[in-house]
């Protein structure tokens, strides 16, 4: 069977994707080879060299011309720049293919082809990743290492890139629409795609293992707070007090661990917004993908090659407040910029959400502490902690479990101060009880008993909450 054949036998039903086939074609280069012609009879030079390494090499010729023709600074995002650069690889591909007598069927030479043009316009391997629905991360560690995301798990892709300069036309790519750079000078940045997806960055001489990349897939589809129920995260009695909470203009605090779903819960939460409401977020990379119509983003910029022109987080939250905000999203504090966050939540910015990494609620008090001291203002511990209660009145504390799981594990209410600490009441807590046969954690969402303090604030705003959402009698009503 021909080499083609076999591409074709191991893709059956779909066209296979260039970044597989030319993966494919440098794996079974030899079986090919030896299954195209019986091993007594030597094969021609010509075509042991397209069975072995001639399509490699071919792709690397190529893309070599044309990098040396192409303008650094083409806008690959302009449908007029796309098309001149295809017709011009056209060109090269030809030249190339007739200079030197290869001769390749049409299907091959639409393969290999393509293969080039996804390297050159596109993002070259990763292409292939990012069009698979059930991959949520991708991580490259160096040009010959991919491991993915799926369903929680990770595991190591078979496709990898060429070469370390490969990796970073990719990079260069991403970051250079958003106006960033990457460079030795400034070797790690955090960037977006065009669909939202989260993009991080580090090359040499920080990353001893070449370009390192992270991806962060944002989902296409809007979820909801009845996909968190049925993914299990939370339960029906969570998603209807969280729901109240937004409505009811309660400041939220998501806090979780590095790829908890903090983002994803922040855009759950805020679909609760009323669509009257002028809302304004403030990320660091866009992401949040809000439903409402008068929603103004807000993203920071780095400084340019000479170190000027930075804005920071902080520099737009403060500035956000001149904007005549009613709903205030922070992707996430950081740094100094919480203390304006807070003062910001205390200033009649009633309903406004962020998230901090933390690994409890009470944890996420000790960081939002420290952060606002990051802020340069010599303030006396007890005035932060102060400035936290009085602005803060929820905690949703979400978490990545050891099987994969995403669950929001409390929701946890800021009842004031006991003498120089914040007082917290759990509401809503997840009860680990084993796991199963298959490794999967088991567990309670429950309810602890506790009524809030701000109940009487939704029953001030006609939201009434039947009492058996809190564990003590009734039924849930929501659905």
């Amino acid at each position: 069977m021909s080499l083609l054949k076999r591409i074709n036998a191991t893709t059956e039903g779909a066209a296979p994707p260039a970044q597989r086939v030319a993966n494919t074609l440098d794996k079974m280069a030899d079986e090919a080879k030896a299954s195209a012609r019986p091993a007594t009879a030597p094969a021609p030079a010509q075509q042991r060299k397209t069975d072995d390494q001639a399509l490699k090499e071919i792709r690397e010729r190529v893309q070599m011309r044309l990098l040396n023709d192409m303008d650094p600074n083409a806008n690959l995002r302009d449908p007029t720049v796309v098309n001149r650069i295809r017709r011009q690889l056209e060109e090269i591909f030809t030249t190339v293919l007739d200079s030197e007598n290869i001769v390749l069927s049409r299907a091959e030479r639409t393969y290999i082809f393509n293969a080039i043009l996804n390297d050159m316009l596109g993002l070259g391997p990763l292409e292939l990743l990012l069009t698979d629905p059930d991959i949520s991360e991708i991580m490259v560690n160096g040009p010959k290492q991919i491991y993915i995301e799926r369903k929680g798990k990770l595991t190591l892709s078979d496709i990898t890139f060429m070469n370390d300069e490969q990796v970073m036309r990719v990079i260069e790519r991403i970051v250079a629409p958003l106006g960033r750079r990457i460079d030795e000078s400034s070797p790690m940045v955090d960037a977006r795609l065009p669909d939202g997806s989260r993009v991080n960055a580090v090359i040499r001489p920080l990353s001893l293992v070449g370009p390192v990349v992270t991806i962060r897939k944002f989902k296409k589809e809007t979820l909801t707070i009845r996909d968190l129920v049925r993914f299990g995260s939370m339960n029906e009695n969570m998603g209807e007090f969280l729901k109240a909470c937004v409505e009811a203009r309660l400041n939220i605090v998501v806090a979780g661990g590095t790829g908890s779903g903090k983002t994803t819960l922040l855009n759950v939460l805020s679909n609760f917004i009323p669509e009257d409401e002028r809302i304004i977020t403030v990320e660091n990379a866009a992401e949040l993908q809000l439903a409402q119509a008068h929603v103004v983003r807000l993203e920071s910029r780095p400084p340019n090659v000479e170190g000027r022109g930075e804005v920071t987080i902080r520099d737009l939250v403060m500035n956000c407040l001149r904007m005549r905000p009613e709903r205030i999203i922070v992707g996430e504090c950081r740094g100094g910029e919480t203390l304006d966050m807070l003062q910001a939540m205390n200033t009649g910015h009633d309903g406004s959400m962020t998230t901090v990494h933390a690994n409890t609620p009470k944890d996420a008090v000790g960081r939002i502490e420290t952060m606002c001291m990051m802020a340069g203002m010599d303030l006396p511990q007890r005035a932060i902690r102060e400035q936290i209660v009085s602005a803060v009145s929820v905690f949703v504390q979400q978490a990545r479990l050891k099987d994969g799981s995403r669950k929001v594990t409390a929701i946890t209410e800021v009842q004031g101060m006991e003498g120089d600490v914040p007082l917290l009441q759990d509401i809503f807590v997840f009860e680990q009880m084993g796991l199963d046969e298959k490794g999967k954690i088991i567990g309670n969402l429950k309810a602890t008993g506790a009524r809030p303090r701000f109940i009487e604030k939704f029953e001030s705003m006609n939201i009434f909450l039947p009492p058996g959402i809190f564990g003590y009698g009734g039924d849930s009503m929501y659905g």
